[in-house]
């Protein structure tokens, strides 16, 4: 290793990270470690490649990134001189897997100080053993706190949101159940009353004009407009009068159906025409059968209809069919949010959009917006118990997308309000909530999509503002030396 490929000691102390270090352990630091250079667009080092060297950016640019679904997801972005990253965990030796957790990448011709792995780890337990006991046990116990608490959360969501949508799926299927046992009891009557009428009473052409009768009245019940209550009220009577006149059976039962299909006196006219008054409460039957029938399948229809619409909410909720970044419409995320979400929004709670429609779509990881959607309205509506008004707006802000969610509850008391984006913090009972919802929606708005999560609160009017750029965000500058930084964690 020539003079050129080393760092004096003094050239060492530059680096934030060794600044506090006596002139025997920056002399350690010189000797062993070396500069290497990377051209730009290449890697310095891959995600889950073993992890033998620790990185110190001396000039230049890169890039973190991590794979996710086969996807590279950029982390973070940075030239500060002095961050670092590669082999952060060597000193846990073989307790955890060493190998590189992300990708780095030069963006512009870089330079690095460079040491190896197992100097790391040996510098840090013979000069700092007592730091080194205590990252250990903040490393192992975070761990094991993120893991236990993290299953719980997407537990407890996922349980909420498998309840809310087994609630709303019971409802039309419940609905198609009882119509498809209702329409099976029709046709039965159909082939009972048609069996009567075609047993030779009826003459081809009074049956051939029956049968058009049906067909015109099938087309009549598809095409009939839904009456207010007091205009079928009156409708039922005048054709319950006209049926018991004519000596039809059970007129009040048969008046509701014929009604409902826009069936009239002037068409009941017609048919005791066609067949006659002897025949009159056969034909009358069997046309009521089919206008029923024609109407049950019509709630059949509407019935699978709905439980399509909400299995296509929850795919749209869940983004599973689509490519973790794209070009979303935040109007429809919000409403497939609210879809699974409404069997846990109690009646009394008022749910008002106030969309701007104009709003253009935007780049972004769907199923992870769907994720703070979720964690927002979800401690709205906790937030007011069982009655209040929950708004949804959207209106551009600049050149970002804001995304607002109100509630009329109690509020956030300002002593409370600077630590709610903390992890681990809640201000609900135990056992009620794990501090991790917000938080995550902060990581997802604020690291993964360079937007901005803000919070307005007064009692009765509490405001989570998420703002998120219109188009594709240059990423931000995340390494700060006074703290870690995606990069600096390695």
């Amino acid at each position: 290793m020539t003079a050129s490929d080393r760092l004096a000691p003094e050239q060492v102390r530059t680096l934030f990270l060794f600044e506090a270090l006596d002139d025997s352990q920056l002399a350690w630091l010189a000797e062993r470690g070396r500069v290497e250079q990377r051209e730009g667009g290449s890697a310095v080092y891959n995600e889950g490649e073993p992890a033998t060297c620790f990185f110190v950016l001396l000039s230049g640019a890169v890039t973190l990134s991590r794979r996710l679904h086969g996807d590279d997801i950029e982390v973070s972005r940075t030239d500060r001189r002095g961050v670092y990253g590669g082999a952060t965990q060597a000193y846990l030796g073989d307790r955890v897997a060493q190998v590189y957790p992300n990708t780095l990448r030069a963006v512009s011709d870089a330079e690095f100080f460079v040491l190896p792995a197992d100097e790391f780890a040996d510098a840090m337990r013979s000069w700092f053993p007592m730091a080194l006991h205590l990252l250990e046990g903040l490393f192992f116990g975070t761990r094991a706190a993120d893991t236990v608490m993290g299953e719980r959360e997407r537990l407890v969501a996922l349980g909420a949101l498998s309840a809310g949508l087994t609630h709303e799926l019971n409802n039309p299927a419940a609905a198609a159940v009882r119509a498809t046992e209702a329409l099976r009891e029709r046709v039965t009557g159909m082939r009972h009353k048609l069996a009567m009428i075609a047993d030779g009473r009826l003459d081809g052409t009074r049956l051939r004009g029956l049968v058009e009768l049906q067909e015109a009245a099938v087309k009549q019940a598809a095409a009939a407009s839904p009456l207010s209550a007091l205009d079928a009220a009156d409708a039922e009577d005048e054709l319950g009068d006209w049926l018991e006149e004519h000596r039809v059976a059970s007129p009040w039962d048969l008046a509701p159906i014929l009604v409902s299909g826009g069936v009239g006196v002037p068409w009941l006219s017609m048919v005791a025409e066609t067949v006659g008054d002897e025949h009159l409460d056969s034909a009358v039957r069997w046309l009521a059968y089919t206008i029923d029938s024609e109407l049950l399948m019509g709630e059949i229809d509407d019935a699978v209809t709905r439980v399509s619409d909400l299995v296509g909410a929850a795919k749209q909720y869940s983004q599973l069919d689509r490519a973790p970044h794209r070009t979303v419409d935040v109007h429809t995320l919000l409403d497939a949010t609210l879809t699974m979400l409404k069997g846990k929004i109690p009646a009394g709670i008022r749910v008002v959009k106030e969309y701007d429609r104009e709003l253009p779509s935007i780049p972004a990881f769907g199923a992870e917006l769907n994720q703070v959607w979720t964690n927002l309205i979800d401690n709205a509506v906790d937030a007011m118990g069982d009655k209040g008004t929950l708004t949804l707006r959207t209106r551009r802000a600049g050149e970002r997308l804001l995304v607002e969610v109100a509630d009329t509850g109690a509020g956030i008391p300002p002593e409370v309000r600077p630590r709610i984006f903390e992890p681990f913090f809640t201000t609900k009972s135990v056992g009620d909530g794990t501090g991790l919802g917000l938080d995550i929606s902060y990581r997802i708005v604020v690291n993964k999509h360079r937007g901005d999560i803000r919070v307005e609160s007064r009692p009765g009017d509490t405001r989570f503002q998420v703002l998120l750029p219109i188009t594709q965000a240059p990423p931000a500058d995340l390494a700060d030396p006074t703290g870690p930084s995606d990069l600096a964690e390695g």
